[in-house]
C-alpha cells in the first residue's frame, strides 16, 4: 500500500496547521502584555484586558495549545512511521484534535473573564479539567494502543520519551487538579493551605520537566537524526 493510505496523517496536518496558528495567536498575546508594562493604558480599562488576565492565557496558549499541539502533531507522526502501522482508531485520534481545540477555545474565553482557579499552569476549571483527562486518556488509547500493533519488534527511542510524557502528564494533571465544585464556573482544591501549594509546584516543576521536556526530547531522537541523515549510534 502507498504511505498516504497506510498512515494517517489528516491528524497530524491538523495538529500542524494549529501549532502555527497557535503560536501565532499565543506570541501576539506576549507582545501586547509585555507592552502593558511600558503603557498600562493599553488595557483601555477593560478588566478582561489586564496584564494579570492575559498572562494566564499567553502561557496557557504558548505552552498548551502551541506546544502541546506540535507534541500531537510529532507524536502521531513518529508512532505510524517507527511502528509501521497506521494510527490504532482514527476517531478516536480525530477527537483528541477536536477536544483539544475545544480546550483552547474554552480557556481563550475563560480565563480572560477572570474565571481561573488561580493555580498557574493549571488554572482552568474543573468542567474543562475533566475534558482535558477525557481528551488525555483518548490520546494514551491512541498511542499506546498503536504500539501494541506495532509491526516492528524494536520500539524506537522517541516513543519512550513520548510516551514517559503522556503517562506523567495524565497522573500530575489528574493529582493537581482534584476539585471540589460549587458552581459551574468556580471549584475549590482538595488540598488545605501549605499542602495544596507544594501539590501545585509538584505539578509546575514536573509538567515542565516532562511536558516541555521529556516530550520534546521524542521530537528531536527522531527528527534530527532524520535530517542529519545520521543514526541514532548509542
Amino acid at each position: 500500500m502507498d504511505s498516504q493510505t497506510t498512515y494517517n496523517y489528516k491528524v497530524v496536518r491538523q495538529f500542524t496547521v494549529m501549532t502555527v496558528v497557535w503560536g501565532i495567536v499565543g506570541m501576539l498575546v506576549g507582545v501586547f502584555i509585555a507592552a502593558e508594562l511600558v503603557w498600562p493604558q493599553l488595557n483601555m480599562d477593560l478588566p478582561w484586558l489586564t496584564f494579570s488576565r492575559l498572562r494566564p492565557l499567553h502561557t496557557n496558549a504558548v505552552i498548551f495549545a502551541f506546544g502541546g499541539s506540535a507534541l500531537f502533531a510529532t507524536s502521531y507522526y513518529v508512532v505510524q512511521r517507527t511502528c509501521q502501522t497506521r494510527l490504532f482508531s482514527d476517531k478516536l485520534a480525530a477527537f483528541t484534535f477536536w477536544g483539544w481545540t475545544l480546550i483552547i477555545i474554552l480557556a481563550a474565553v475563560t480565563l480572560p473573564l477572570g474565571i481561573t482557579t488561580s493555580k498557574e499552569y493549571a488554572e482552568l476549571e474543573w468542567p474543562i479539567d475533566l475534558l482535558i483527562a477525557v481528551v488525555w486518556v483518548s490520546y494514551a488509547i491512541v498511542f499506546f494502543g498503536t504500539i501494541m500493533k506495532r509491526r516492528v519488534k524494536h520500539i524506537y527511542v522517541a516513543n519512550w520519551f513520548y510516551g514517559a510524557f503522556i503517562l506523567t502528564i495524565a497522573v500530575l494533571h489528574i493529582v493537581n487538579s482534584a476539585e471540589i465544585p460549587v458552581s459551574l464556573t468556580k471549584s475549590y482544591s482538595v488540598y488545605p493551605g501549605a499542602i495544596d501549594a507544594m501539590v501545585q509546584w509538584w505539578y509546575g516543576h514536573n509538567a515542565v520537566g516532562f511536558f516541555l521536556t521529556a516530550g520534546f526530547l521524542g521530537m528531536m531522537y527522531y527528527f534530527v537524526p532524520k535530517q542529519a541523515g545520521r543514526p541514532v549510534y548509542s
